[in-house]
This record gives structure tokens, sequence and C-alpha cells, in this order.
């Protein structure tokens, strides 16, 4: 389920704020997408796993809160983030 190196470099290269940025909020709800994204699609096949389930609702939770506090710092970089990711 883990994404690899080059899945996250994939995902991050476009909210990215410099070339070794692994801890923006950015860079932190793009990944967090991506793996609500996957265990999305596990969750429809495999309706009974309540581990992985409780999982992706601690990552919604998390990227809840991200966005909130992009929103309360940078209102302008939260929307484009939230436009580009389709959020």
């Amino acid at each position: 389920m883990a994404l690899s190196h080059k899945q996250k470099e994939k995902v991050t290269s476009e909210v990215k704020r410099h070339d070794s940025d692994t801890g923006s909020p950015e860079y932190q709800i793009a990944l967090f997408t991506e793996q609500i994204k996957r265990l999305t699609t596990h969750l429809k096949k495999n309706k009974k796993d309540f581990h992985s389930r409780r999982g992706l609702l601690k990552m919604v939770a998390k990227r809840k809160k991200l966005l909130a506090y992009l929103e309360k710092t940078n209102e302008k970089a939260q929307k484009a983030l939230v436009k580009k990711l389709g959020l």
C-alpha cells in the first residue's frame, strides 16, 4: 500500500516548494490525497477490511487539518492546491 519513491515524486513534483521539500503542507496534502485514492479503491474490493478503513479515516482527518492550516496561513496557495488536486 505504501507509495514508492517514483510514485511520490510523480505526485508531488507540481506542489513542491523547492527540490528537497518534504514537510510543507502542500507536499503532505498531495501525498495524503494519493494514498486516500489508493485506499478507497482497495476498500471497494475488500469491504470487510476495517483496519484499513480506520487508517483511511485518519488520513482524511489529517488532510482536512492540513488544509485548514494552509487556508489560515496562505489562502491563495490553499485554493490553488485544491483546484490542482481536484478536491
